[in-house]
């Protein structure tokens, strides 16, 4: 595809109400969960705030965010140094924000896109949110090489 296709396309990629937050955002509040969305006070503005909780969740994006081992993390075949740069320091954004919430005392979770696809899943990915919020661990990574026991196919 040629270059201004490839930018209008990933212009059109927003950050706010994806597919995967908002199979996330609809399962818990359909279990009761309450929350606040993309909290300006907080750093990174997380996707979902359980302030009765103290708890926040990011939904990422494999690709954009870099899940490890994923197969939706790939790396354009063009351009490649731009893109690493690019990457590295959205990762580098992501450890910077967690460790931010974290020195506020909220405790936070990640849940990876891929994670959220395919029949059923979103609510295995549930289960595992309620779990942890109503527990007391201070982080979760749903979608990380530790849970993929509860995820197949990952």
């Amino acid at each position: 595809m040629d270059s201004k296709t490839r930018s209008r396309m990933m212009a059109g990629i927003g950050g706010k109400d994806t597919k995967p937050e908002m199979l996330v955002r609809r399962a818990l509040h359909r279990r009761g969960f309450r929350f606040r969305l993309h909290a300006k006070d907080l750093p990174g503005r997380p996707d979902l705030v359980f302030p009765k909780y103290r708890a926040v969740v990011f939904v990422h994006g494999c690709f954009w965010h870099r899940h490890e081992g994923c197969r939706f993390a790939t790396v354009p075949s063009t351009r490649a140094d731009f893109w690493k740069k690019k990457f590295e320091a959205n990762v580098a954004r992501d450890q910077k924000v967690i460790a931010g919430i974290r020195a506020k005392g909220w405790r936070t979770a990640v849940v990876w896109e891929c994670t959220t696809k395919g029949r059923g899943r979103s609510e295995l990915v549930v289960d595992a949110l309620a779990e942890w919020l109503t527990g007391e661990s201070s982080f979760i990574e749903i979608g990380s090489p530790d849970s993929v026991e509860n995820f197949p196919g990952i």
